[in-house]
C-alpha cells in the first residue's frame, strides 16, 4: 500500500486512524504527503488522440465560431498531472496560429498534486515522458534538451497558467470556461465524490460550452448538470444550455 511508509514514518498504527486525522486536517502537511502519494500521475502528450484530435478541430472550431465577437476562448485542464494535457492544447493552438491570429486563448490548468505542478511549471520531461504521444518534429520544435532531460521553450510555458486546485472543493475564482477537460479522474473517485466534481465543473462552464471526460468515464447517471453532446461524442453539454435554447424560442414565438 502507498500510504504505508508515510504512516511508519509518522507512527500511525492503522489506516482507520490515519482517515482520522486527515478528517479533522490534524496535520496539513501529512494530508498533502497523503494525497501526493495516492495520486497517480499516469499522462502522456495527445493522450487519447483520436478523441484529442476531435477537442482540437471540430470542437474549437465550433467554439470559435461562437466567440468571433470577442475572440476570447478560455479552456480548463483540470486535473492537468504534469502538464501533458495543457502543452499539448497550446502545441495545438500553435500549429494553426494563423486561424487563431488575434484571439485571446487562456489555457487554465490545475492539480492538487504541488510536486506535479512543480514539474509542469517547469516543463521539465524525461526521455520517456516526451516520447510519449509527441511526434519527433513538435518535440524538437517546442522543446529543447538539458543533460538527460526534455525543457519546454519558454513561448510554450507562457501558453499555460498553473494552479493548485482540489477538484473536491469549489473554484469560485476561476470564471467561466468555454471547454473544461477533465480526464481520468473521477474514475479515482466515489460515486458522490464524482457528482461533487460535475456539480462544481457546472458552475465554471458556459452556457454553450463543452466538458471532455476520459473515454472510460460518463456523467450518465453522475449529475443532472451535464448530458452527452449530441454533435461531439465523447463530449458533454451543460444542462443550462438547453434551457437558454428553450428561452430564446420562447421569446421569438411568445
Amino acid at each position: 500500500m502507498a500510504l504505508k511508509p508515510l504512516m511508519r514514518e509518522n507512527s500511525i498504527p492503522d489506516l482507520d486512524t490515519l482517515i482520522a486525522l486527515i478528517e479533522i486536517d490534524a496535520d496539513p502537511k501529512l494530508t498533502s504527503l497523503c494525497v501526493e502519494a495516492m495520486i497517480n500521475n499516469e499522462t502522456c502528450f495527445f493522450r487519447d488522440q483520436a478523441n484529442f484530435a476531435l477537442l482540437t478541430g471540430p470542437v474549437l472550431d465550433m467554439l470559435r465560431e461562437h466567440r468571433m465577437g470577442t475572440k476570447k476562448l478560455r479552456i480548463w485542464s483540470a486535473a492537468c498531472s504534469t502538464g501533458q494535457e495543457p502543452y499539448s492544447l497550446a502545441m495545438s493552438f500553435s500549429e494553426n496560429a494563423e486561424k487563431w491570429r488575434g484571439w485571446n486563448i487562456q489555457i487554465f490548468a490545475t492539480d492538487v498534486s504541488a510536486s506535479a505542478l512543480a514539474q509542469a511549471r517547469a516543463g521539465r520531461y524525461s526521455q520517456f515522458e516526451i516520447q510519449r504521444g509527441l511526434p519527433v518534429m513538435q518535440m524538437l520544435r517546442y522543446f529543447e534538451q538539458n543533460g538527460e532531460d526534455w525543457f519546454a521553450k519558454e513561448p510554450l510555458r507562457r501558453a499555460v497558467t498553473f494552479a493548485e486546485h482540489n477538484m473536491l472543493q469549489p473554484a469560485p475564482h476561476f470564471g467561466k470556461f468555454d471547454a473544461i477537460l477533465c480526464r481520468n479522474m473521477l474514475m479515482y473517485l466515489g460515486e458522490q465524490k464524482r457528482t461533487e466534481v460535475l456539480d462544481a465543473i457546472g458552475t465554471r462552464i458556459a452556457d454553450d460550452g463543452l466538458l471532455m471526460l476520459g473515454a472510460a468515464e460518463t456523467v450518465i447517471g453522475q449529475t443532472q448538470n451535464f448530458k452527452a453532446s449530441q454533435e461531439f461524442r465523447g463530449f458533454y453539454e451543460p444542462m443550462s444550455r438547453a434551457t437558454s435554447q428553450q428561452e430564446s424560442v420562447h421569446r421569438i414565438f411568445g
